[in-house]
């Protein structure tokens, strides 16, 4: 009952939300342009119809049958939303510049424009930024559904012994398996990942947008990944929309190993690596005995080793670092996905994508391999990491 009515609020906010942004977009691009009658209609039930889509869509995956309805039907409410976002911030921007002129116009006392000149000026801003955004968004959907790229990235850990020199981790994260990411975009991903030779992958969370009943067989490409040191996974907030045990059962019978708050050793060349994964950072609030602990991951281990950290979140490093973790690898950002909003994912984490460090510990997050909500990609090109771990240089030269 209680997540019922949880169900229920947010959906409310979510309808009040798009109302307000569709309202605040029909009155800048419909009636504000003053356009003809038979236009004016077009243009108005068109934005409706769109705002329309996005709920209806939110209703209808609720159903376990929902993937094989209406296929289009999610594509364009998905491409509407992240078409919606870029003409929010395209509008918004327009509006900001108005302001100003407007502050300016007053502070030097000159005329402002007549009415059939605001008319004609507002026509203009109106299909600029439509044929603006639609460029963008034509863009951005074929950045995010093409090929993913392998970013390699090579990170020098002190305590890294001379027998892990040049391990490398191919990770992967935030797949969002879903609405419209299925099972062959999986396979492609799975393909490229194993043609790297990778020691050890790594899944750090968001794997899924729904439940083992309607992915399970979307997601079993992932019982092809290859790796000599194991294929490792932790779970990331989304797991915990769709059923994080279940989810952790599942991804165990395609054969990986699940890391929740434990650590295991990985042993090459004689010499060992303590790589260690802990549950998403919200995962307390869901129950179910489920929760970040980094206390239970990395106790009793020899301080003298490196350790590799799994965690979905980056602000995990916040902790992790307190607890001499060397590397910690992380998802979750997607690094913004769609420009500008990357913005406000660095206001809420505290690193959007790439290397860094926080103390002695460093932190690689990854842009993410697929992608959430619409797929489109802007100024944030989807990734699987390639991680070369390197010993550093000992003094005596050797």
């Amino acid at each position: 009952m209680a997540r019922s009515s949880s169900f229920l609020i947010f959906f409310a906010v979510v309808l009040i939300v798009l109302g307000a942004i569709h309202y605040y977009l029909w009155a800048r691009l419909v009636r504000d342009t003053q356009l003809p009658g038979p236009w004016r209609l077009v243009a108005s039930l068109a934005i409706a119809l769109a705002g329309l889509s996005v709920p209806v869509v939110l209703v209808f995956f609720r159903s376990p049958s929902a993937h094989a309805v209406s296929r289009a039907l999610v594509w364009a409410a998905f491409i509407w939303l992240g078409a919606m976002f870029l003409l929010l911030v395209a509008v918004a921007a327009t509006d900001a510049l108005r302001l100003g002129l407007w502050g300016v116009r007053r502070f030097t006392g000159a005329a402002s424009p007549d009415d059939e000149r605001r008319r004609f000026l507002a026509r203009w801003i109106a299909g600029g930024v439509a044929l603006t955004t639609s460029g963008l968004a034509a863009w951005g959907v074929r950045a995010a559904i093409g090929p993913v790229a392998v970013r390699r990235v090579e990170v020098t850990l002190p305590r890294l012994k001379r027998g892990h020199d040049g391990l490398s981790i191919a990770q992967l994260t935030d797949l969002h398996i879903g609405p419209t990411i299925d099972g062959r975009h999986l396979a492609a991903i799975v393909e490229t990942t194993n043609a790297l030779a990778p020691d050890i992958i790594a899944i750090t969370g968001d794997l899924v947008d729904g439940s083992v009943a309607e992915l399970r067989d979307a997601v079993a490409p992932l019982a092809d990944l290859r790796a000599p040191c194991g294929v490792f996974f932790v779970t990331g907030n989304h797991e915990y929309f769709s059923g994080a045990q279940q989810w952790v059962d599942e991804v165990t019978r395609l054969g990986i190993k699940v890391l929740r708050n434990e650590r295991v050793e990985v042993t090459r060349n004689g010499e060992i690596l303590d790589l260690a994964g802990v549950d998403d950072l919200s995962a307390a609030r869901f129950g179910g005995g489920h929760g970040e602990d980094l206390g239970k991951a990395l106790r009793d281990r020899d301080p003298g080793r490196a350790v590799v950290l799994l965690a979905h979140q980056p602000r995990t490093v916040l902790r992790a670092a307190q607890f001499g973790v060397d590397l910690q690898l992380s998802g979750h950002t997607h690094g913004g996905q769609i420009w500008p909003f990357g913005a406000l994912v660095a206001l809420q984490q505290v690193f959007l994508a790439g290397l860094h460090r926080r103390q002695d510990t460093q932190v690689y997050v990854s842009r993410g391999t697929g992608y959430w909500g619409p797929p489109m990609r802007i100024g944030a090109p989807a990734e699987i990491a390639q991680i070369v771990l390197r010993a550093a240089a000992r003094s005596d030269g050797a």
